[in-house]
């Protein structure tokens, strides 16, 4: 005959028991292990504490024996389960993570969970929950450039020292220009924005023109030297040398970071360039754009005027280029470079190391 194991409390353990017993702000399951635990030690039978509680008479000798061996901690922690048995096996799971990654479908560029579905014989819904858990996301694709510039570290090392230690008594601009930018118009007036529904506007357009955007970014204070003009040869660039000559402080070195554009080197530029000594041209190395910082700026004025948009002329088109600058000249935000020239150079050389690796593959 079994017989239930005895039940002895110490007073601090009878107060904690009791405590959990009233469920004020106890889970359920421990307000009623507790119940169990004091009653047992009141010296009441299990066939008794069950009839009482209307429990089970197993669920009561369970608890009455894990409160034996294990004190407050066997009631209030739950043994782990071994859970449901997974349906798809694990070789399956990897079978589909393989040909994820490195197989494609006939016909196609990537997978899509249907396609895959086919292909390994489980649900359109099962492969989806494997990417999730696993990361994968063949519909979507990043662009990248490594730049073969022989001079690349060089070019690095100069264009990130000027931004996290700029010479003193000098001003840094970045210069590009924005060229092709189209006065577009739309053929039907769009809806505005309201509740429950985003804004419209038609998918089709009328061209009205072009016009390029020459800027010069001041890293320092985040004000912006703009002009529009209609083309962007070597004159165009002049003019716009000049109107930086004009809109800075005669007394300054001006370092201006641009790129590797025929324009920027034309013998007649180099020349104006020797006129004026206080002029330091630094060249981005070349599939470098992201290297420039006017690039960000860029981003900002297309996202936030240009894109969506609506041109009726060149001249509506200038008009909003210049009333952008004139907003942002009011409170500039510089944008801050923060990464060191070294940790770039060290993630190009794991870019470099991951392309001859899958090459040689």
């Amino acid at each position: 005959m079994r017989i239930a194991a005895p039940i002895t409390l110490t007073d601090e353990i009878r107060n904690e028991l009791e405590r959990n017993a009233r469920g004020r702000s106890t889970p359920v399951r421990l307000m009623i292990r507790s119940q169990i635990v004091l009653r047992a030690a009141d010296g009441l039978e299990n066939r008794e504490i069950a009839k009482e509680l209307a429990l089970a008479r197993g669920t009561v000798g369970k608890w009455r024996s894990r409160f034996a061996e294990n004190g407050l901690e066997g009631i209030s922690k739950d043994a782990p389960r071994a859970g449901r048995r997974p349906k798809i096996s694990a070789a399956k799971v990897r079978e589909v993570i393989r040909r994820t990654t490195r197989e494609v479908p006939t016909g196609a560029t990537h997978w899509s969970t249907r396609s895959m579905a086919k292909a390994v014989g489980l649900t359109q819904t099962t492969i989806s929950r494997i990417w999730r858990r696993n990361g994968l996301k063949p519909h979507l694709v990043r662009t990248f450039k490594l730049s073969n510039d022989p001079d690349f570290a060089e070019k690095l090392e100069d264009i990130v020292g000027l931004y996290l230690n700029p010479p003193e008594h000098a001003l840094i601009f970045s210069v590009d220009e924005k060229s092709q930018i189209q006065a577009l118009d739309r053929t039907q007036p769009g809806l505005p924005i309201k509740k429950g529904r985003c804004g419209t506007m038609t998918h089709d357009y009328k061209r009205n023109g072009t016009a390029t955007l020459f800027a010069a970014l001041n890293t320092l204070d985040g004000t912006v030297i703009g002009e529009c003009m209609q083309r962007h040869r070597h004159q165009e660039w002049l003019r716009f040398l000049r109107l930086i000559d004009r809109e800075t402080p005669s007394d300054r070195e001006l370092h201006l970071i641009v790129d590797n554009y025929a324009t920027h080197k034309h013998p007649k530029v180099m020349a104006w360039l020797e006129r004026h000594p206080r002029f330091h041209l630094h060249f981005t190395p070349t599939s470098a754009s992201w290297l420039n910082l006017i690039e960000r700026w860029f981003r900002e004025i297309t996202t936030k005027r240009i894109r969506r948009g609506v041109f009726r002329s060149v001249c509506d088109l200038v008009d909003a280029i210049y009333e952008f600058i004139d907003h942002n000249n009011e409170s500039p935000k510089p944008f801050v470079w923060h990464k060191p020239a070294g940790d770039i150079l060290q993630k190009v050389a794991r870019a470099r190391r991951s392309l001859n690796t899958t090459a040689s593959e």
